[in-house]
């Protein structure tokens, strides 16, 4: 696979993450960020869906959940939006958990063919 055809193929994978991102600015409540982020990944999942991409995005959504609330309860980050367990947004490990997704598929996309 061509260079070129890499860096589209990761820019098409990471549409999504730059969408959810783009829109946390504009949608101040957290549950229905939350709908909105759920339904942006189920439409990427329409458009493309890998072998095991629920698989990766349940354990991303498991491992960030535990692992923001562990990095946020020492005190080094701190969140104004704090709708889940009282000190983080809720969207925040849904997000995390397409973030693994994508970088799942960016790794399978640089190891194609090398």
């Amino acid at each position: 696979m061509k260079l070129k055809d890499k860096i589209s193929k990761i820019f098409f994978n990471i549409i999504p993450i730059i969408l959810m991102i783009s829109i946390i600015p504009l949608v101040k409540n957290d549950y229905l960020l939350t709908v909105i982020y759920a339904v942006i990944i189920a439409v990427a999942f329409v458009i493309k869906y890998d072998k095991k991409d629920y698989l990766v995005l349940f354990c991303g959504f498991i491992i960030m959940t535990l692992s923001e609330y562990f990095f946020i309860s020492t005190g080094v980050e701190t969140f104004t939006r704090n709708s889940l367990f009282g000190i983080m947004p809720l969207w925040l490990p849904v997000l995390w958990a397409y973030g693994f997704v994508a970088i799942k598929r960016v790794i399978v996309i640089l190891n194609f063919h090398r």
